[in-house]
């Protein structure tokens, strides 16, 4: 592995104007097939053999006529303070307002009159009405001036004196991404890439190329979205792994380029090394994340697994980035990229073989930097290290076992969006159970009949609010019943009532010789947040034991990848701890903004898992790796973690802070999901990089001494060797070949 990837990197870097053009002809190829690609599909939400499901196929197949692919907005208005909405007035300005939103697009079905069924769409305190617009596209086809038409149409009214707000899925949501927060994590990124390296060349690689790598990932999910059935929100996932990715593994690469020139080797040695070395760390962390991404198909929700491939793709283009294009980048400047102060000694020709030897002798016994004098310390103290890191982060871990899923709705929106404002509105005047219905299907002869006595059934359950007639199909063999819960839709009493209902529905079955099945938007929640719960344990496993099984062949080791997995089991676990304890119990809330707590967001450990697992093996595989080289190159095993940390300590947690400010910047957005997820994603990387990395993992290495690194003979004939370590390089270093071009003059 090593040996080839350094005669790859040796290559990029000679012709690095080819390879330099060869990407630049894919990022431009990948655009333009994105560009002139069909328009991606609609999001599509299913969870086959779930019973909601199983409730809206029935639904789809029973029910030709019914617009089930169009969007809909809930207009809901209120009348001034001590009138009524039916007064002649309120009445008035009401109907003109229907009309208006009727009329307000060729998009637009129709817009209901609340004043045709009251018992319906006005409040029994007669203060508050609703209609209903209905679209003939879905909620992401609706176009800008059918969302301006709304908008005009609710601003309008609100001049008369009514109070108006809109929600549903054909309302445009505010897009508050990119803001201040993002703007100050990119900045901070790029201060402290210019800390690590000194060099502002050096500090803009890993940008570049990692907003490539993406930009070919993205572009390629574009290209391929209508054939593969790829969303426009496929590429959420994979913009940001491959982005949090890219910038790492450039970052890696790099700073052992850097490495090698000080030690006195020529610019294109070094980058044979550094892709050889430090580019065989990235290929099996790249392939760590690869599994941890492609093991989302387990969870058995479609979407999830397309999310999942395109961002194991996109991570895909981003080891293929660093190990080609960077080294070619690094041909361009290999001076500049070193850092400013020194940097002439680089310019001249290359140094003598005697003083390569002096340098190197010189940089691996000089004087400790601050990441070596830490690992030091942690070799002297590793108990107390140990205890004080495991028993941190298990305490704040504790909360977890009370984590609660569900997931967001425009309930959880920030109060300031016209969503939550009529959320809050219906929830007021027609109880919190209005804004998540319950459909229930019944499927018999004679539907309508066996519906209405199903109805009678359910309306004694507990937590019923009310259960609207039966409506049949024209063929009279299925029927469909609203069901109004008293609590809101992420209460925990109507996950319950569900359930209830779904009892219920097996007992009603043998009495009416119906088939019974619970669905709507609350119940597909409910059953999505306990399938990914219930495939939470299985994805974990999936995704510790494979990589469990690479890590084994790059280090050949039993306990150094036991330890990386346990590690970052414990980082997660920590995780989640804290985003309970903030999110759902509301501690801090105030601090951090948080206007509503509640269920934690039912992807959020699938997706912090795939994230976190992908950056932890990350700072692993490239911290361990330069501890398994130095200990296959005869250090003993306290030499070798110093070691390690002396060449990686620095870059890992320059990686780690980049994450965490990049991550960071989500905690100031209004919404308080997306705080959830800046939150979760910058303090498991702050765990598993700060602590476990960096504390816990020198102190385990510290008491297993050379027992870290035994492997079973038996096991050691099976395994390949794949020599991260390069221990094959320094065997086939030769001279350079009789005919080989003289080496210019370095201006870059």
């Amino acid at each position: 592995m090593a040996t080839f990837l350094s005669r790859l990197g040796r290559l990029a870097f000679r012709r690095r104007g080819v390879m330099l053009l060869l990407w630049l002809l894919i990022f431009g190829g990948a655009g333009f097939a994105a560009s002139s690609a069909a328009p991606p599909p609609a999001d599509t939400f299913s969870m086959p053999g779930t019973e909601s499901q199983k409730a809206f196929d029935l639904l789809t197949k029973k029910f030709p006529d019914a617009r089930a692919d169009g969007s809909s907005a809930r207009v809901v208005v209120r009348a001034p303070e001590g009138q009524k909405i039916s007064d002649a007035a309120q009445r008035a300005e009401v109907g003109r307002l229907v009309a208006a939103l009727g009329t307000s697009s060729p998009q637009v079905v129709a817009a209901s009159d609340p004043y045709k069924i009251p018992a319906v769409s006005i409040s029994k305190d007669g203060t508050t009405a609703y209609t209903v617009v209905t679209y003939k596209v879905p909620a992401l086809k609706v176009s800008d001036k059918a969302h301006d038409a709304l908008d005009a149409a609710v601003k309008k009214a609100r001049t008369a004196g009514l109070t108006v707000e809109a929600g549903g899925d054909a309302v445009k949501v505010d897009q508050t991404m990119g803001g201040t927060g993002e703007k100050i994590g990119i900045l901070v990124s790029a201060i402290v890439l210019v800390l690590t390296f000194g060099s502002m060349v050096a500090a803009g690689m890993p940008l570049i190329t990692a907003l490539i790598g993406v930009g070919v990932g993205i572009s390629g999910i574009t290209a391929l979205g209508s054939t593969l059935g790829l969303s426009a929100t496929t590429s959420t996932l994979a913009m940001m792994i491959g982005l949090a990715v890219g910038i790492d593994y450039a970052l890696f690469i790099v700073s052992r380029f850097r490495a090698e020139r000080i030690e006195g080797r020529t610019p294109e040695e070094a980058a044979g090394r550094a892709v050889g070395t430090a580019g065989s760390a990235v290929v099996f962390a790249g392939l760590t994340v690869i599994v941890a991404l492609a093991g989302l198909a387990v969870v058995g929700v479609p979407m999830l697994t397309k999310m999942g491939l395109a961002a194991a793709g996109t991570v895909t283009v981003a080891v293929l980035v660093a190990i080609t294009l960077v080294p070619a980048l690094l041909g361009f400047a290999p001076v500049k990229v070193m850092a400013r102060k020194g940097r002439l000694r680089y310019a001249v020709k290359p140094l003598s073989e005697r003083r390569q030897r002096k340098a190197a002798k010189s940089t691996k016994h000089g004087r400790p930097n601050l990441a070596a004098r830490w690992a030091s310390y942690v070799l002297r103290h590793p108990v107390a290290v140990l205890l004080v890191g495991v028993v941190g982060l298990g305490t704040v871990a504790v909360p977890a076992a009370s984590l609660q899923l569900g997931l967001p709705g425009e309930g959880s929106m920030s109060t300031k969006t016209t969503q939550r404002k009529a959320y809050d509105m219906l929830a007021q005047s027609f109880g919190p159970g209005f804004n998540g219905p319950l459909m229930v299907t019944v499927q018999a002869n004679g539907a309508k009949a066996a519906g209405d006595k199903v109805g009678a059934a359910l309306r004694t359950t507990d937590g019923v609010a009310s259960v609207s007639p039966a409506t049949a199909n024209k063929a009279d063999d299925t029927a469909i019943l609203n069901v109004i819960p008293k609590t809101g839709p992420t209460e925990h009493k109507t996950e319950q009532l569900v359930h209830q209902l779904r009892a219920a529905s097996r007992d009603l079955e043998r009495g009416t010789a119906s088939r019974i099945l619970v669905t709507g938007q609350t119940a597909m929640f409910i059953d999505f947040s306990q399938t990914l719960d219930d495939a939470l344990l299985p994805y974990l496993g999936l995704v510790v034991g494979l990589a469990f099984l690479l890590l084994m062949v790059v280090f050949r080791s039993l306990l150094v990848p036991l330890k990386a997995a346990l590690g970052f089991l414990l980082s997660v676990t920590a995780a989640l701890g804290a985003v309970v304890a903030i999110f759902q119990w509301g501690w801090l809330a105030d601090v951090l903004g948080i206007e509503q707590t509640g269920p934690i967001m039912s992807t959020m450990p699938i997706f912090m898992i795939g994230v976190v697992f992908g950056l932890a093996m990350d700072y692993e595989v490239f911290l361990v790796s330069r501890m398994r080289e130095s200990y296959a190159h005869g250090a003993r095993p306290a030499e070798a973690v110093v070691d390690g940390f002396r060449h990686g300590g620095r870059v890992v947690a320059a990686a780690a802070v980049i994450m965490t400010s990049v991550f960071s910047g989500f905690i100031m957005e209004d919404n308080d999901f997306i705080k959830m997820i800046g939150f979760a994603l910058a303090i498991a990387v702050l765990f598993d990089a700060f602590i476990v990395r960096m504390a816990l993992v020198p102190a385990l290495l510290a008491l297993l001494g050379r027992s870290a690194w035994w492997l079973p003979k038996w096991l050691d004939r099976i395994l390949p060797r794949v020599d991260v370590e390069g221990e094959k390089l320094d065997q086939h270093a030769t001279a350079p070949a009789p005919h080989a071009p003289r080496e210019r003059a370095l201006v870059g």
